[in-house]
């Protein structure tokens, strides 16, 4: 949409599209149905924490939902009756002690560099939050672009009760632009966890459902993106990121040229078609 924008040689690109429903995940839960994929952080016992392998593995499968043909919107959620309790204390955080700045640099880039997959993929992506959503976690859901979360939801950005900084993997970016910079200021110098209702209200959360429709509810989310111009919400999405380090007259160029290709979908004359026709459009995303 303008001259950063990711050029792609288009037979490299026709070569990289595959289909991603029989992706077999070794350190998560995965599934497709319907064009939704679901991922479930799957370790309940400890309150799903993610460790180098799933940092790993979840960083490559975004990467690769870029060209994904199957699926159109993603759910993450957490086995149990928790999100995501962070990075393993014992699996991550007890060997980092133990590393030089040149090989911790390689793992905040790393973890980093999962919020960058989230953010780059064009399926939108929704997060179903129950129980413990901290730390790693917290980001997770943070980098999602919809959350739905319970009233016993508790998400925390822990990392200065660690005596870590609170910018990590972009928080300091993007926490301010969902809860504002004040209310981001106070999680992220705290630590403190924000309650579900509380959430709701600064806007952190899209809505609260009860913890056993959370999921159904997030799929079902999910399955009306799917519904919908699929091309033009990874536009939407895209436009959403993009739109954070550009200026009002760069977004509006931007946003003109991104509207214009748009207009060349066939999803845009089934829309006008049904219109004319007095029925519901039924999108193809092409």
């Amino acid at each position: 949409m303008n001259d950063s924008t990711e050029r792609v040689d288009p037979a490299l690109a026709a070569g990289n599209r595959r289909q991603l429903a029989g992706y077999r995940a070794e350190h998560f839960l995965w599934q497709v149905a319907d064009g939704v994929a679901t991922v479930t952080l799957n370790r309940p016992e400890r309150k799903n924490p993610l460790t180098f392998d799933s940092y790993a593995e979840l960083r490559d499968l975004f990467g690769q939902l870029k060209y994904a043909t199957d699926v159109h919107a993603v759910v993450v959620v957490g086995a149990g009756d928790n999100f995501c309790s962070g990075g393993d204390v014992h699996e991550i955080i007890g060997p980092l002690v133990r590393l030089k700045a040149p090989e911790l640099l390689m793992f905040t880039r790393m973890t980093g560099d999962l919020v960058k997959a989230m953010r780059a993929c064009p399926q939108p992506i929704v997060a179903a939050i129950d129980g413990v959503c901290a730390g790693a976690g917290a980001i997770v859901a943070m980098a999602s672009d919809l959350r739905l979360g319970t009233a016993r939801s508790k998400t925390a950005f822990l990392f200065n009760r660690v005596g870590l900084a609170g910018c990590d993997m972009g928080a300091c970016a993007m926490l301010p632009r969902i809860v504002g910079q004040g209310r981001a200021s106070e999680l992220l110098f705290t630590g403190r966890s924000l309650g579900g209702e509380e959430g709701e209200r600064w806007g952190f959360f899209n809505r609260l459902c009860a913890p056993e429709a959370l999921l159904e509810q997030a799929q079902a989310m999910a399955r009306d993106l799917v519904a919908g111009p699929t091309f033009a919400n990874g536009i939407t999405k895209t436009m959403l990121h993009q739109g954070w380090a550009m200026t009002i007259e760069q977004a509006i160029e931007s946003e003109a040229q991104a509207r214009a290709l748009c207009m060349l979908t066939q999803d845009f004359t089934r829309a006008y078609e049904a219109f004319v026709a007095r029925r519901k459009p039924v999108f193809e995303g092409n």
